[in-house]
C-alpha cells in the first residue's frame, strides 16, 4: 500500500502543461496553424508529433530523445501528447533544438522544457530572441509597434554553425542558414529503417518576409542580407538529404506525403526534396530584391 500511495504521488507530481502554458497567441493563422495533427512516422526513428501547420519533430533513441521546435505557446499540450501517443515519455526528451525563435515555432518550447527536464538548443543569435521573448531589431520581421511577446526563456545552451547534439547514437548537426531571421538553423541527422540510412534535413524558413520597410539588400538602418540568405539557400540545397521536413509543413508537401505513403512506398524518401524547397525560396528572394530594386529607384 505504501509503495502504491508513492507510485500515486509521484505520477501526480508529473509535470502537466495546461496549468503552464501561458496566454495564447492570437493572429490570423493561429488557429489553423494549431489545428490537432495525428502522429506519425517520418521515416525510421523521425517522428511528426506537431500540428496541422507547424512542425515539430522527435528523434528518438535509446538513451533518450531530440525533440525540434515547439510551435505557438497553445501548441505544448497538443506536441506533449501527441509524443506520448506515440508510446514515447515527454521526461525522456533529452534536447529541444530551435530552428528559429519566432513565436509560432519557439512560443512551445518554455513549457516543454519544463515538463520534459530537456536542455533547449539553439544559435546565438535565436537564444537572443528566445530570452527576451519576441523578435530582436536585427530581425526582418522586428517592428515594435506591433511586437507579440511570449514566455520569455533563459538558460539555453548556444551552439555554432556545424556543432552537433548527442544522445547515446543520435547525432544532430547545426547548419546556420539565417536570412529569415539572424539565428535560422537547419538540421540534419541519419535515420535508418530495415538496415537502410537516410539523411534527414529539417529545414528552417527560407522565406524572405520582413515587416513593412525592412529592405534585404539593405537601407540606412540595415545591412544588406540578401547576399547571405541567398548563402543559405544554396546550402540547404547542397545538404545531403533523402527526407526532408520544413518547419512549415505545407512547404515540403508534408501531408501530402503523408496521405500518399503505402506500406511499400515511403514519399518522404525524396532525394530531390531539399533542392525543390531551395529553388521555391530562391525563386521568392529574386523577385523580393528585383520588388526592392524598382522600390529605391523611384
Amino acid at each position: 500500500m505504501k509503495f502504491a500511495l508513492a507510485a500515486l504521488a509521484a505520477l501526480l507530481s508529473l509535470p502537466t502543461l495546461a496549468a503552464e502554458v501561458p496566454g495564447h497567441v492570437h493572429c490570423p493563422s493561429c488557429d489553423e496553424w494549431n489545428a490537432p495533427q495525428k502522429p506519425f512516422n517520418v521515416y525510421g526513428n523521425t517522428w511528426y508529433v506537431g500540428t496541422a501547420g507547424l512542425s515539430a519533430l522527435l528523434v528518438t533513441g535509446p538513451q533518450g530523445h531530440v525533440l525540434l521546435d515547439g510551435a505557438l505557446p497553445q501548441s505544448a499540450p497538443q506536441i506533449q501528447k501527441n509524443i506520448e501517443a506515440l508510446g514515447f515519455r515527454i521526461q525522456d526528451v533529452k534536447y529541444i533544438l530551435n530552428s528559429h525563435a519566432h513565436w509560432d515555432h519557439s512560443g512551445g518550447i518554455p513549457a516543454l522544457q519544463r515538463a520534459s527536464g530537456a536542455v533547449v538548443v539553439a544559435s546565438a543569435a535565436s537564444e537572443r530572441e528566445l530570452r527576451a521573448g519576441t523578435n530582436t531589431p536585427d530581425d526582418p520581421q522586428y517592428d515594435p509597434a506591433t511586437a507579440t511577446t511570449v514566455e520569455k526563456l533563459t538558460g539555453a545552451r548556444i551552439i555554432q554553425d556545424g556543432d552537433t547534439v548527442n544522445v547515446g547514437p543520435l547525432k544532430l548537426t547545426a547548419h546556420f542558414t539565417p536570412g529569415h531571421t539572424p539565428g535560422s538553423t537547419t538540421w540534419t541527422w541519419q535515420s535508418c529503417e530495415q538496415n537502410v540510412c537516410r539523411n534527414v534535413v529539417y529545414a528552417d524558413s527560407l522565406n524572405p518576409v520582413s515587416t513593412d520597410g525592412f529592405h534585404f539588400t539593405g537601407d540606412a538602418t540595415h545591412p544588406d542580407i540578401s547576399q547571405s540568405m541567398r548563402a543559405s539557400i544554396e546550402k540547404v540545397a547542397a545538404l545531403p538529404c533523402d527526407v526532408i521536413v520544413s518547419d512549415h509543413p505545407g512547404f515540403t508537401d508534408t501531408f501530402e506525403k503523408l496521405k500518399a505513403r503505402t506500406a511499400t512506398h515511403n514519399p518522404f524518401v525524396d532525394p530531390a526534396g531539399c533542392k525543390a524547397y531551395a529553388a521555391l525560396f530562391m525563386q521568392r528572394l529574386e523577385r523580393r530584391i528585383e520588388t526592392e530594386r524598382k522600390e529605391k529607384a523611384r
